[in-house]
């Protein structure tokens, strides 16, 4: 019967830090998307009123990307811990168990 043991209890808390390369090409795809947005709606041929909006637009897109994000992967980690907390629940269950009594 496989059990669970303490490193992998620990492992739930503690996920696998992303790698500095990994980081570095998030934030330099994210600064390019933005900067390239910013600059787009600077140059356009528009009112100041339609900019601005543009601009306002910009922004909460940026942060309401940035709270979805964080609510999916939130999500999915109370996903993962409750799981995990169920199968061992079910082990230990499994474990006490004696068919014969």
């Amino acid at each position: 019967m496989v059990t669970q043991t303490e490193s992998d209890m620990s492992r739930i808390g503690n996920p696998q830090p992303h790698s500095s390369a990994w980081m570095a090409q998030v934030w330099i795809s994210w600064l390019l998307a933005f900067f390239a947005m910013f600059g787009g709606i600077l140059f356009l041929p528009a009112d100041v009123w339609t900019k601005g909006y543009l601009l306002m637009g910009l922004v909460f897109t940026v942060g309401s990307t940035m709270n979805l994000s964080k609510t999916v992967r939130d999500n999915h980690e109370a996903t993962k811990v409750s799981s995990v907390i169920n199968d061992a629940r079910l082990e230990k269950i499994l474990a006490e168990h004696d068919p014969l009594r």
